[in-house]
């Protein structure tokens, strides 16, 4: 399934829409629908009729023939209905990348407005971004804004998948208040913290086996089983997104759980989860493995103590796939997992490999694209 972006047109198709009934303009890449705004243009309907199909970005400019207001960009803003085809012009976003003496110029994706991996670590200017779409000041705790902004469902999982870089990789305000320390968890926390329990948890269930091959074997299944485990949670729960209830409890708790990672890929505290937050997903798993072996109790925890060796591994190559230089192999992976951000982020769900991406159709084409 491809990534969830506005539709693509011809420069002959946009030049088609060039009546009243239905009048498309142009500025850059942008393609809008001002069909609707026909009668309520100050300067009359015939006026913008003139220039149906057309690029209206010299016009909106131009003071000595009529001064735009913000309102008349707000407009515009509110009509976007999709994007030029590649090779039709300027760039998504009305910025090309290259394109001087004759060099290529570089895709863009129309919704994102980036190109590659490393624009995921281009620092956001706070103040136009939000002048431009009206979600997020950077400059003030995220929380509050989420949960008084009064965004659709639409428009939020649109702005939340589009990538913002705050301050070189710091973490942007989330709470602005004693619970902001809580909100941030550096990477050594997850094995400081969980592998000192999986050490007991084999530990016990070496004292029921008595031998290292059982236990050994069990541990084996719960790792292979947290592949795809891993790879369930991050399709269904974490990329719930079209199924999230359309209010401010949902985008909410959302923007929380996997929301600000998206929105803010490169924070190097909000990147790992905290292990509170794993208590409370682990739990269910606990009482599955005891469900699935029931037959030994020592088996079961050794095969959960695999599956959460698994999380660690995971969350640890999470953070190092953002933050750190690899070998071969996880440069390629790594690869695989920042075009999940600025790219395709409904698919390629694999963090720790592309395995179960490949077996349920949900692999990502890595194949940036030239004009």
């Amino acid at each position: 399934m491809p990534g969830r972006t506005l539709p693509t047109f011809t420069i002959d198709e946009v030049e088609s829409h060039n009546s009243a009934k239905s009048c498309y303009v142009t500025v850059g890449k942008n393609v809008y629908d001002v069909t609707d705004f026909l009668e309520s243009h100050p300067g009359g309907a015939d006026l913008v009729l003139d220039w149906a199909g057309k690029d209206i970005g010299a016009i909106l400019k131009d003071e000595a023939s009529h001064t735009h207001s913000e309102a008349a960009y707000e407009v515009l803003d509110e009509s976007l209905v999709g994007y030029l085809e590649s090779g039709n012009g300027a760039s998504a976003n009305g910025k090309a990348k290259g394109g001087e003496n004759g060099t290529e110029e570089q895709w863009v994706h129309p919704r994102t407005g980036m190109s590659c991996e490393e624009d995921l670590s281009k620092d956001t200017d706070y103040n136009a971004d939000y002048k431009t779409h009206k979600f997020l000041d950077l400059n003030k705790p995220l929380f509050l804004q989420i949960w008084n902004g009064g965004f659709s469902k639409e428009f939020y999982l649109d702005q939340v998948h589009r990538p913002r870089h705050y301050k070189g990789g710091e973490s942007a305000p989330l709470f602005g208040n004693f619970l902001e320390p809580l909100s941030k968890t550096p990477w050594w926390l997850i094995p400081l913290v969980w592998w000192p329990v999986i050490s007991y948890g084999v530990y016990v269930a070496f004292q029921g086996f008595g031998s290292v091959a059982p236990v050994a074997g069990y541990f084996g299944l719960g790792l292979s089983l947290w592949t795809l485990i891993e790879y369930i949670l991050h399709r269904f729960l974490f990329h719930l997104d079209y199924y999230l209830p359309d209010n401010r409890v949902g985008l909410t708790a959302h923007f929380l759980l996997h929301g600000i990672h998206h929105y803010l890929p490169m924070d190097r505290y909000r990147l790992v989860m905290p292990p509170t937050l794993f208590v409370v997903l682990a739990a269910p798993f606990w009482k599955f493995a005891h469900t699935v072996l029931f037959y030994n109790w020592y088996a079961a925890t050794a095969a959960f103590c695999g599956g959460v060796f698994g999380y660690t591994l995971y969350d640890m190559t999470h953070y190092f796939l953002h933050h750190q230089t690899l070998p071969a192999y996880y440069k390629a992976l790594k690869k695989y997992h920042l075009a999940h951000h600025f790219l395709d982020y409904e698919n390629g769900f694999g963090v720790t490999s592309a395995f179960w991406d490949k077996i349920f159709g949900t692999e990502l084409v890595y194949n940036p694209k030239t004009n």
